[in-house]
């Protein structure tokens, strides 16, 4: 199995985050600094910074976690912070590893899934796949058909060099709408909303795919039921869960 591979399957971390560590020289093979595309087998010894993590075969005992966080606004997404705000990993506390599927943003709220499945992680964030997300935003103006059809159709974000997707946009009252996205741009919302002149107040995400946020309280977090996992996993044809 390949090294970036290995880390995101036993919990670690997102293979993306595990070529990073191996290009720092962090990760080595049997007391041997690893290289990109490294193999591990059975009998490997992996650690990362230096302390011991797992052997080959331990991938076939980690057991598979995918759950539901409703994420409070303050707490960030990154497993390292430079302005001491909480990690969503330390808030939610959980003995095994896990880390989040994609982001939101320090100031935004709602829904992020945690997993130590690589091919969770993966599938969701290639920005090829259309995976649905969507989210309630209050913004600090009154909202009108010209703002709904502008953000439906996609705006060009000069900072980005590139045009939003088109997406489904509707007006909930007079200052807050629901967009669906199926792109994940950096701080997209905002941006569109800023090109049209406003600026959010609030935001909040309330469903990934099929996993809907639902009745769960600020801070709290759930796994998903084994339906919702099959249906997950169906939706973004991975063949197991792993």
């Amino acid at each position: 199995m390949r090294l970036n591979k290995f880390l995101a399957s036993i919990g670690v971390c997102s293979r993306r985050e595990a070529d990073r560590a191996i290009e720092a020289n962090r990760v080595m093979i049997n007391g041997e600094i690893a290289s990109l595309g490294a193999m591990v087998g059975e009998k490997d010894l992996v650690s990362l910074d230096g302390k011991y993590i797992a052997t080959g075969k331990d991938v076939e005992k980690v057991k598979p976690i995918i759950i539901a966080f409703n994420k409070p606004e303050g707490v960030v997404c990154t497993t390292s912070d430079n302005d001491g705000a909480m990690n969503v990993v330390d808030y939610i506390g959980m003995k095994e590893r896990i880390y989040p599927v994609g982001r939101l943003d320090k100031d935004s709220s709602g829904l992020l899934l945690l997993t130590n499945q690589g091919a969770l992680t993966n599938t969701l964030l290639k920005a090829a796949n259309y995976h649905e997300k969507e989210y309630i935003v209050k913004v600090n103006k009154d909202i009108d058909d010209e703002f709904i059809e502008k953000m439906s159709n996609g705006i060009y974000l000069y900072e980005l060099k590139t045009k939003t997707r088109k997406c489904k946009v509707k007006k909930l009252n007079k200052n807050t709408f629901s967009i669906v996205l199926t792109q994940g741009l950096n701080r997209q919302i905002r941006r569109m909303c800023a090109a049209c002149d406003r600026k959010v107040q609030k935001l909040n995400r309330v469903r990934i795919v099929n996993i809907k946020l639902d009745g769960l309280a600020v801070g709290d977090y759930r796994n998903l039921s084994e339906e919702e996992t099959r249906r997950l996993y169906k939706e973004l044809g991975i063949r197991d869960n792993g």
